[in-house]
């Protein structure tokens, strides 16, 4: 089962929600759309009873049940769901920090690992540039070779950032990875950041 942590002031806020609802037995769903993209956005939403699915999984949280889509769970790990209030109101905050890409340990194969640290460490980097950066194929068992895209593309700074940032990260997080090799095209700079 995934580790979905939510918290008190959550469980009570969403509590009051369902109690509104005024249907018994109403629980609440998270999931993920377009889990393992880079669109994916994590969603709560109402669960009325016929609304459950057999095999979603369940968390008993006291005040209602929290089920969890069955294909979402791998992208839900290490959810977490809180409530602060402020002036407005309040606001409910989801973050699922492997709803892009779910987290993967050191005995999956060489592509998801590299894929897992360039979507959870370098893209989020690269992204206040307007860039990101992925995987084209792993040749001779340890060379990533990637392909830079937005502001990445014919920037340049894009050499620096591939040495110093994505080949020194990949290295350290992926031990097998040996060398990265960049195929991208950058005579063409019409996105790129620094020209």
């Amino acid at each position: 089962m995934a580790q979905v942590t939510v918290t008190d002031p959550a469980r009570d806020y969403l509590a009051q929600l369902i109690e509104k609802q005024d249907v018994e037995g109403m629980g609440v769903r998270i999931f993920v759309t377009q889990p393992g993209t880079k669109h994916a956005e994590t969603c709560l939403a109402y669960c009325p009873p016929n609304e459950i699915v057999p095999t979603d999984e369940k968390i008993d949280l006291e005040k209602f049940v929290l089920y969890l889509d069955h294909a979402s769970v791998p992208f839900l790990e290490d959810a977490y769901v809180d409530y602060s209030k402020d002036q407005m109101g309040g606001q409910l905050t989801i973050k699922a920090p492997n709803a892009k890409v779910p987290n993967v340990d050191e005995n999956a194969p060489l592509p998801d690992r590299i894929n897992y640290v360039l979507a959870s460490e370098i893209n989020p980097g690269l992204a206040s540039h307007g860039g990101e950066v992925s995987l084209v194929e792993v040749v001779d068992e340890s060379i990533a070779v990637l392909r830079f895209g937005g502001g990445c593309q014919g920037c340049s700074a894009v050499s620096l950032t591939l040495k110093q940032g994505v080949e020194s990260t990949l290295k350290e997080r992926v031990p097998e990875i040996t060398a990265v090799r960049d195929v991208t095209d950058h005579t063409i700079k019409d996105n790129a950041y620094y020209q």
